[in-house]
């Protein structure tokens, strides 16, 4: 399988990238044909709304959503991480997101999308509005789902996340992704 994890943290010794690479380390692990892409320096423009990616099947925006997309398109498997801000996923990833419109509707693969979240607050609550933002977009393609999330609370400083039990549990959730 074709497994596709984007990173969304524009963070050095992102908390959310360690748990990123985590999964990837396990969908490796398992076998899969695995990508790791990160948000981090990519000219990523906001959608205008314009509908002409649902006449297109695609963009006509240049720039490195295009490719991203594409990559998307072609997984069988989206992880998406990012860090939890104001109780939401990154404006990166959300913005990403909206640039995906061309897949709607579409041929697309992907069947399981799985969503990696890190924050300074640990409180059980803490990934809800996230958890729905990114649910809200899975449940948009009718043939996914959103599979599982992963989420390390009381992480803040960069690499902070180092010995937490979400990095296990990332890989081994990574791991266990059927072929």
């Amino acid at each position: 399988m074709k497994v596709l994890i984007i990173s969304s943290s524009l963070r050095d010794g992102s908390n959310s990238q360690a748990l990123a690479d985590a999964f990837a380390e396990g969908a490796s692990d398992a076998g899969h044909i695995t990508e790791k892409i990160t948000l981090k320096g990519k000219d990523i423009r906001f959608c205008i709304g314009c509908l002409s990616c649902q006449k297109n099947g695609r963009c006509f925006i240049d720039d490195d959503a295009q490719e991203i997309v594409r990559k998307m398109h072609d997984a069988d498997v989206l992880a998406f991480a990012s860090p939890i801000y104001y109780f939401g996923i990154s404006g990166q990833l959300k913005t990403l997101l909206d640039r995906a419109n061309p897949l709607y509707g579409g041929d697309y693969h992907f069947r399981s999308a799985y969503l990696l979240l890190t924050a300074a607050e640990d409180s059980e609550s803490t990934p809800g509005k996230a958890v729905e933002c990114i649910r809200g977009w899975v449940d948009c393609f009718e043939r996914a789902s959103l599979t599982s999330t992963i989420f390390a609370g009381g992480v803040n400083e960069r690499n902070e996340i180092s010995g937490h039990e979400a990095l296990g549990y990332a890989y081994s959730t990574a791991r266990a992704i059927a072929q």
